[in-house]
């Protein structure tokens, strides 16, 4: 069963609950503390045997789906991003290029593959991709 809307699954161990998207922030999924020291005391109260241990367990869990689902609504432009931020620009082209081997119609990722082919300095494969962008627009 999918999770309701404004919502992300995650499982730990046989548990599996869902989590709500406005309990992480930004591109990177970080949490927001108020938010999570809410849904903590939530969870502890229906579930009193989650120690401390177990509940961080769970929110790098959480935070690892998260992750993977704005991935995958962004047609690889998230994780992407945030390897570039890293420094990492060769695995972001690599990070797009996968994705758009799956969803080859996605016109916001072929525009930011070229830019950053175009940063890497391997213009002419950047403006083909580009071009391929404009083509789907």
């Amino acid at each position: 069963m999918a999770a309701p809307e404004g919502y992300i699954q995650v499982a730990h161990g046989s548990l599996t609950v869902n989590v709500p998207r406005n309990l992480f922030k930004g591109n990177e999924c970080t949490y927001d503390s108020a938010r999570q020291a809410e849904f903590s005391r939530l969870l502890r109260s229906r579930y009193p045997w989650l120690t401390e241990g177990s509940l961080e367990v769970f929110y790098r869990t959480a935070q690892r789906e998260m992750l993977s689902v704005k991935d995958e609504e962004t047609c690889g432009r998230n994780g992407s991003m945030i390897l570039e931020k890293k420094g990492d620009l060769e695995g972001a082209i690599r990070h797009l290029k996968e994705f758009l081997e799956y969803d080859p119609d996605d016109a916001d990722s072929w525009l930011a593959l070229g830019n950053l082919l175009c940063k890497a300095g391997r213009t002419e494969e950047g403006y083909k991709a580009i071009n391929k962008a404009r083509s789907l627009f």
